[in-house]
C-alpha cells in the first residue's frame, strides 16, 4: 500500500499517470522563460502547472500553450489555490481569468 501511494508524488509520475520523458527539459525551459509566480510574483518554490492536467489529457503535457508558473510557497501556494482550488484531484478551468485578476487585485492592494 505505501509503495502505492509513494509512486503518486515521484517525480516522473503524476497521480499514476507516467511523465514523458522530454517533462524535465519542457519543464526547465519553461522556467527559465517564465521565472516567477503569475499570480503573487515570487521567484521562490515555483511549479510549473498544467492549465489542463496531465492525468485529465495526456496530450497536452507537453504543451507550452498549457503550462503556468506558480508558486508552492508557504502561505501563498498559488499552485495549490488557484492551479487546484485547494485540492489537487481538481483543477480550475478558469486559472487564466483567476491569473488576471488577482494579480490585478494584488498590485492594486493598498498601502501604508
Amino acid at each position: 500500500m505505501w509503495q502505492w501511494i509513494k509512486s503518486l508524488f515521484q517525480e516522473d509520475r503524476l497521480f499514476g499517470s507516467v511523465r514523458s520523458s522530454q517533462w524535465p527539459k519542457i519543464r526547465k525551459e519553461h522556467l527559465r522563460k517564465y521565472p516567477v509566480c503569475e499570480i503573487c510574483g515570487t521567484k521562490k518554490d515555483l511549479s510549473v502547472h498544467h492549465e489542463i492536467p496531465v492525468n485529465f489529457d495526456k496530450s497536452l503535457e507537453l504543451s507550452p500553450d498549457n503550462l503556468l508558473t506558480l508558486c508552492d510557497s508557504g502561505a501563498n501556494d498559488c499552485h495549490r489555490i488557484f492551479g487546484h482550488l485547494f485540492d489537487f484531484h481538481s483543477y480550475s478551468p478558469h486559472v487564466r481569468i483567476d491569473i488576471k485578476e488577482w494579480k490585478k487585485r494584488i498590485s492594486e492592494k493598498p498601502k501604508k
